[in-house]
């Protein structure tokens, strides 16, 4: 039987497309009351819609760590492989902050429109280099007039699920360019529960692990090869750490849906 289309899963992506196309048109009105204007009202809205969602699909998030106050801008950034994280990082609630997506979840209209109302800055694909460098040097200009912080994932394609696939450049230029501290955390997800870039997710308990700030007040843009190797490979020994030990959440018992932030 086709893996995608189990009744369950079937059922649940039925739900959630339901969902998340009421949710967007319910928005829209108070959009157009506030000009599209009232970003931050906007992503309080899409952290309780990313909320309902995991909880249609029964998985939890278990929080080790705690994002950046608001006022300070950060460069935040996650390994990034499954349909899950987009749910767990909207979920998360990052304050003030502005995120990078890929263009293509733009012909999902709903979501489109959720992200489109948060100030998202939409990617296209590596091989466009011209447009993606006028993207991001647009997102620059703008982050440094706002102050906003902004999350984006550098993760590019991954080989197997025990592995950090290659890292792009982008978040560690606009590191760069801003000044900014990379606010870097660990996305765990077992493989029992993984859909990878699927919709047959199952079950269980995302842990993400907030990590030490990363200061860049003394990068260079020559050195943004070696920077972005570098970071990786903490991603690279966070990710083994993480299946070796093979978190014990301790909020089994949460509801799902539920964000919940683990004492230290």
């Amino acid at each position: 039987m086709n893996r995608r289309r189990d009744p369950r899963t079937v059922v649940l992506a039925v739900l959630t497309g339901a969902f998340l196309t009421l949710a967007a048109l319910a928005i829209l009105p108070i959009a157009i009351a506030t000009l599209c204007q009232a970003r931050r009202l906007y992503a309080r809205y899409a952290r309780q819609v990313a909320r309902v969602i995991l909880r249609i699909w029964s998985l939890r998030v278990d929080v080790h760590g705690r994002p950046q106050p608001g006022p300070r801008q950060v460069v935040y950034i996650s390994n990034h492989s499954s349909t899950i994280d987009l749910f767990v990082l909207i979920a998360l609630g990052l304050p003030n902050t502005r995120f990078f997506l890929s263009g293509f979840l733009q012909k999902i209209v709903p979501l489109g429109i959720l992200a489109h109302l948060m100030g998202t800055f939409f990617t296209v694909p590596q091989d466009q280099h011209e447009q993606r460098r006028r993207i991001f040097a647009r997102a620059c200009r703008t982050l440094a007039r706002t102050g906003e912080s902004v999350y984006l994932s550098p993760e590019g394609g991954r080989i197997t699920t025990g592995e950090i696939g290659r890292f792009n450049k982008g978040a560690f230029h606009l590191a760069t360019a801003l000044g900014a501290p990379l606010a870097p955390f660990h996305i765990f997800i077992p493989r029992e529960i993984d859909p990878g870039v699927g919709y047959r997710a199952r079950p269980g308990t995302v842990v993400v692990t907030f990590k030490p700030l990363i200061d860049t007040h003394e990068w260079h843009v020559v050195d943004v090869v070696a920077n972005t190797e570098r970071v990786r490979d903490l991603f690279v020994a966070w990710h083994r750490e993480a299946w070796q030990e093979r978190h014990d959440p301790r909020t089994d018992s949460a509801p799902a849906g539920q964000v919940v932030h683990a004492r230290a």
